[in-house]
């Protein structure tokens, strides 16, 4: 493998859909496969698409539970494959330091924990992170992907945050909250609307809108619509194993 790519695992806010997951997002680039979020039904999902054991690392936005709810099951498939030979290095597990319990990170000696902050630069293969805060009733980080030329951005939990404009900027792939129809605008903390995603993709100026964290209730395609609208440029909704090469 030699190419950036993005695979959703879990798109849903919340909780699952039937047969599906909350916030988790793989990207891979030479044979380095690195999750974004671990949330509710994304084991299930990602041994759809390949082995735990090739799970490299996971960078978590934010500990609430519809985006961390499948790691502790994750920490233990770690030790179970490190067992059975199948695992042959520790999975790295990154969370923000503005957490009370940072050591539940990591587990025993198959899982290193590590934390990081709005300063941090973490080298994992061929990738580079970096981090954003954005404004959400608990810390939360974008998280911005770099591997050669390209580029992908994750919003993570937040609303309107301008601070993530230049964090975005420029970015092949905006990964964005997209958690209400513009009709909730501002009316649910800590999240955005569909317009205000496409807003911050424009003004970011990036290559392409990815809708994700959805609603379950109301018609997605008038997210899509909404976003669009506000975006002017390509614009798609996260769903199941979507597949975009960066």
């Amino acid at each position: 493998m030699s190419e950036f790519s993005l695979t959703v695992i879990g798109q849903w806010s919340a909780y699952p859909s039937h047969g599906e997951a909350t916030s988790c997002y793989l990207v891979q680039a030479d044979d380095t496969s690195v999750l974004l979020d671990c949330g509710s039904g994304a084991l299930s999902v990602l041994q759809e698409h390949m082995s735990l054991a090739d799970i490299d690392a996971v960078i978590l936005s934010h500990y609430h539970a519809d985006h961390i709810a499948d790691l502790g099951c994750l920490q233990y498939a770690a030790l179970i494959d490190i067992d059975l030979s199948r695992r042959h290095k520790p999975l790295r597990v990154y969370g923000h330091e503005l957490y009370d319990h940072t050591e539940n990170l990591g587990y025993k000696d198959c899982v290193l924990g590590q934390t990081y902050n709005r300063n941090s630069l973490l080298e994992i293969g061929p990738f580079r992170f970096s981090f954003a805060p954005t404004t959400h009733p608990d810390p939360c980080f974008a998280i911005r992907a770099e591997c050669g030329a390209a580029s992908l951005v994750y919003s993570g939990d937040t609303e309107p945050c301008w601070e993530l404009v230049p964090f975005s900027e420029g970015a092949d792939v905006l990964l964005c909250e997209t958690s209400l129809y513009d009709l909730y605008k501002g009316k649910i903390p800590g999240h955005m609307s569909a317009g205000e995603a496409g807003e911050l993709a424009l003004a970011a100026g990036v290559g392409k809108l990815v809708a994700t964290h959805l609603p379950h209730w109301g018609v997605h395609n008038d997210l899509l619509t909404q976003a669009q609208t506000a975006f002017g440029g390509e614009t798609m909704l996260a769903q199941k194993f979507l597949h975009l090469e960066l």
